[in-house]
């Protein structure tokens, strides 16, 4: 009897496994489930359906495909990838950046909401015949800041040196074909970097450096960031000393930045500087930090870069902070970092270290839209430390929405010229 029924409940279990099998699963699933992301229309077209359940499935960067570009898909190609470099170690005040890149995915969820149409740059980028990925995060320990800083300078390094998706095309004023602008001679995708403290960068600008050579920078901050290891945090270590304060003095140290070629926008100085050089082809923008003294101009000036403090925009206006960044670094490649602090607390309070009397996020996208034209090869933003931040994700929105002008003006420009 007992052997009667054991057999009677395997064979219910085989008849419900069988059935089963025999059942498409698409059809058990609700109405318009997403199982994968790439699988979705989320970018819709001119007069197309929007605003439909962009809160589902998983979240990457403005619903883009996501692709394990650094595991088992080693061998896709991109024209743009987004990557995450979650560290935080380098922080002098509050940590938590390495939520950023999650952090920022989150607050891009509504980038497509009404679809991806930018319209005072008149391009929607989704839809503009590149192929644009969300590659997930680079590997990052919290242990080790030397090996982290590796991982995040491979990692990069990797995306980097693959073969674009898209051809350069040619040129579209003259037809003329276009060659690339690095100085590998080599049609290199873009990366934008979800940070992660600013110390990301000099990892960045070193996988940079491989493919383009001594880069100009335009940098977005409320800080320096090129202040000599012994005056930012004394230096108490080889390793201490590289930190979200004194990346860009070690780039310039070791021939990253184009000397005379990068400018950075800072929030507010107490000294004048009119007396410092003014060579420079890298732009600083927003700043307004405090000082030790004189010297860290100085220092400044030695690292190769203009400042443009946040208070100008007082005096100069939109257009004319966009003419100074523009002026400055020409019509020569360009790598754009920025951190979230040149955008007021008020507007952005999720970050290591605030400063009030920055620009509003409205300011900051419109002197990014302003940036058209120009051949940026690669870009961050960083410093967005998601456990500061409101419920209404005030600051992961405004990063992700700074992000969307950047790869609009990407999406504009391909990396090539007509060869002379």
């Amino acid at each position: 009897m007992q052997l009667i029924f054991s057999f009677a409940i395997l064979a219910s279990f085989v008849s419900i496994v069988t059935a089963h099998e025999g059942h498409d699963d698409d059809l058990q699933m609700p109405l318009d489930y997403v199982r994968f992301p790439y699988q979705a229309v989320y970018y819709p077209g001119d007069n197309e359906v929007t605003a439909d359940s962009i809160f589902s499935g998983i979240t990457t960067f403005a619903k883009l495909p996501w692709v394990k570009c650094l595991g088992k898909e080693k061998d896709a190609t991109f024209d743009i990838a987004f990557i995450g470099a979650p560290f935080d170690t380098g922080t002098s005040y509050r940590p938590g950046a390495r939520f950023g890149p999650a952090g920022i995915r989150a607050g891009s969820r509504r980038l497509t909401l009404y679809g991806g149409y930018n319209v005072p740059l008149a391009v929607n980028p989704f839809l503009s015949g590149l192929k644009v990925v969300d590659c997930g995060d680079i590997p990052v320990t919290p242990y080790d800041n030397k090996y982290a800083i590796k991982q995040i300078e491979d990692g990069h390094k990797e995306l980097l040196h693959r073969p674009t998706f898209s051809p350069l095309g040619n040129d579209t004023l003259t037809g003329k074909p276009l060659v690339p602008i690095s100085a590998d001679g080599k049609n290199h995708p873009r990366i934008i970097t979800l940070g992660g403290d600013h110390t990301i960068v000099l990892p960045l600008l070193r996988s940079i450096y491989s493919a383009y050579g001594p880069i100009s920078v335009i940098h977005f901050d409320s800080h320096l960031d090129t202040w000599k290891p012994e005056v930012f945090g004394g230096a108490p270590s080889e390793q201490a000393a590289i930190n979200h304060g004194t990346y860009f003095y070690w780039a310039s140290q070791e021939g990253l930045i184009k000397n005379g070629s990068s400018i950075a926008s800072i929030r507010f100085f107490l000294l004048f500087h009119s007396h410092y050089s003014s060579h420079s082809e890298s732009p600083h923008g927003a700043i307004r930090t405090t000082l030790s003294g004189p010297a860290d101009y100085a220092n400044d000036d030695a690292s190769g870069f203009q400042r443009i403090e946040a208070r100008e925009i007082d005096t100069l206006g939109t257009d004319g902070i966009i003419k100074k960044i523009r002026e400055t670094v020409g019509d020569r490649p360009v790598y754009l970092s920025i951190d979230i602090d040149s955008i007021d607390p008020a507007f952005a309070p999720a970050t290591g270290t605030p400063e009030t009397g920055g620009w509003s996020t409205r300011e900051l996208r419109t002197i990014l839209r302003g940036l058209d034209g120009l051949h940026i090869v690669s870009a961050d933003i960083v410093e967005v430390a998601p456990a500061y931040d409101t419920n209404a994700e005030l600051t992961t929105m405004a990063a992700a929405d700074v992000l969307f002008e950047v790869l609009s003006v990407m999406a504009k420009t391909p990396l090539g010229k007509v060869d002379q």
